[in-house]
């Protein structure tokens, strides 16, 4: 009792400093760059794209290191569904109702039913190869130019995201503040730190509950590394930044599937547990076909958003067979 205790705070812990260190590692990336010389827009589509998954990204890469990939595939598949329905559904409360545009509804839904879509044909096998995460990678790059290009063409939301990106750090062409190098010093490295107690905490845990690593990966795991994106969005939602929110955990659902899968995918072939073939799959797929149906009215409501949340509340209890 008192071990799973204590490897329950190491976890907490670990999972929190995980968070934490990608946003400082993400807001040093982003000033570096604005230092070169990258357009703001640039740098405020890419890089807070691959921000939110990092540490979805980075405890994958760590999983395999430590010898349990089982936790990569059910570390995205957790992800995407807690985004759609746990997210998703707590912004729509939040905010009454999502406004979902043009091409949120006509480029960016079809992205993730896209992404979705891939995952499940990878591993629907049991068995995630080295090609099969190389065309991830390629659909992870795919999406980044797809996601710097529409930019350009987004008037609105390209001068927002100049305005926001530009008004937060201030950074002079040729001048760059000399406290940027220890903040990215110190995001690395705890990320580094964060990530392996994170997946250590994961197998210990799983040993001490009796449950397979992939089961604590797709719920608590999942959790933990979808906070950057929950609080973005309620954020975004009290603000009145609803298509912020909306983007936001579109963004980061599609580069999970992509990136999150192909990085320790080309390390080691990645298997997909039984669990996560019969019911996280299933369910990734199904969360995103209904996103998809529910914003073709253009918004989502409040009480579409409390079904979400039944949604998510009914995936944990089969998850753990509660009911």
């Amino acid at each position: 009792m008192v071990q799973l205790f204590l490897w329950g705070v190491v976890f907490l812990v670990a999972v929190l400093a995980l968070v934490k260190s990608a946003d400082l590692f993400t807001e040093g990336a982003e000033e570096v760059g604005l230092y070169l010389g990258m357009p703001a827009y640039v740098v405020g589509v890419t890089i807070v794209a691959i921000g939110t998954s990092l540490p979805e990204l980075v405890s994958s890469v760590f999983a395999v290191a430590e010898g349990s990939p089982e936790i990569v595939i059910g570390n995205v598949v957790g992800s995407n569904i807690t985004n759609i329905f746990l997210v998703l559904g707590i912004a729509a409360i939040l905010g009454r109702r999502l406004e979902a545009t043009y091409e949120i509804i006509h480029v960016d839904l079809p992205m993730l039913v896209a992404s979705a879509s891939l995952v499940v044909f990878v591993a629907f096998d049991g068995i995630i190869t080295r090609p099969e995460a190389a065309l991830c990678g390629t659909g992870a790059i795919v999406y980044l130019l797809y996601a710097v290009s529409i930019s350009r063409t987004r008037g609105r939301t390209h001068d927002e995201i100049e305005e926001s990106v530009e008004e937060e750090f201030r950074v002079e062409k040729g001048r760059l503040d000399p406290r940027v190098w220890p903040k990215l010093l110190l995001g690395a490295l705890l990320l580094y730190f964060a990530a392996e107690y994170t997946v250590r905490s994961v197998i210990e845990l799983g040993a001490l509950l009796d449950v397979g690593t992939e089961i604590i990966a797709i719920s608590a795991v999942a959790l933990g590394t979808s906070l950057p994106e929950l609080t973005v969005s309620i954020m975004a939602s009290r603000r009145g930044n609803l298509e912020i929110a909306i983007g936001n955990v579109l963004g980061s659902s599609v580069f999970n599937g992509f990136a999150v899968i192909a990085v320790p995918g080309l390390l080691a072939t990645l298997p997909v547990p039984a669990t996560v073939v019969s019911l996280g799959l299933p369910v990734m797929l199904g969360a995103s076909l209904l996103y998809f149906f529910m914003a073709q009215d253009k918004e989502i409501t409040r009480w579409e958003g409390w079904l979400l949340i039944i949604f998510y509340v009914a995936f944990m209890g089969k998850l753990f067979d509660l009911f």
